[in-house]
């Protein structure tokens, strides 16, 4: 059972980047923007991500390091926190999952889970 005190609603939504993706060169670009919202009841502060890529040759990615764009939100209870970011990938779809890493003001530490979703170039999925 999850504990309602440190909960986090994280929702993603990726757009393809024609003007910097070279298909020729096999160099797919995505924007994605995160909205991340603290639904629980203790203020926590986001640490560090850890992100899985995977273009559809089923080649893997892990991207680990502190915060976000440069930050380390502190979200109290009620917050959001919104920020976009890029990825790319060698093939023209693929897909992102991860995990952020909190640390509550209590000192209780967790992970708010990340749910995979698919970098797309337009007219590619049938």
């Amino acid at each position: 059972m999850t504990d309602k005190r440190y909960q986090f609603r994280v929702e993603v939504q990726a757009v393809y980047l024609p003007e910097q993706s070279k298909p020729d060169d096999a160099q797919y670009a995505f924007a994605y923007t995160v909205r991340i919202a603290n639904t629980g009841n203790v203020a926590a502060q986001l640490i560090s991500r850890h992100w899985i890529i995977r273009d559809e040759t089923d080649r893997v990615i892990e991207v680990k390091g502190l915060g976000v764009v440069g930050q380390q939100p502190l979200l109290e209870p009620g917050a959001r926190f919104e920020y976009t970011s890029g990825s790319q990938i060698a093939t023209p779809t693929g897909t992102m999952r991860g995990s952020y890493f909190f640390v509550a003001e209590d000192g209780h530490r967790f992970e708010v889970p990340i749910e995979e979703f698919a970098l797309c170039m337009p007219r590619t999925l049938h």
